[in-house]
């Protein structure tokens, strides 16, 4: 498997993740465009949505995020540049 399937598919399992996780009824994994901001004018999450979403990628994944972090902004972009962010923690061994 090459490494942008593996990311594809960590995507696809991350769009499934927020919507489960935060409970979206009114979007599905399919209507979330992996590049489109997950903040503001993309999906439209908050800072509360940004906790909640961290706490379920650590029981999923046990990638650790900080709230203090100052890439938190870039980390949660997208769902591709989370997808980015936990393939490169989990390759690390979780910790941020």
């Amino acid at each position: 498997m090459t490494a942008d399937v593996r990311l594809e598919s960590l995507e696809q399992e991350l769009k499934q993740l927020i919507v489960e996780a935060l409970g979206l009824t009114d979007v599905t994994p399919e209507q979330i465009d992996p590049t489109a901001p997950l903040f503001g004018e993309g999906l439209g999450l908050d800072s509360i949505d940004a906790l909640e979403l961290a706490i379920a990628i650590h029981k999923r994944w046990g990638v650790k995020t900080r709230s203090d972090d100052a890439q938190n902004r870039a980390i949660f972009a997208s769902v591709r540049a989370l997808a980015a962010y936990v393939a490169e923690r989990r390759a690390a061994g979780g910790a941020a």
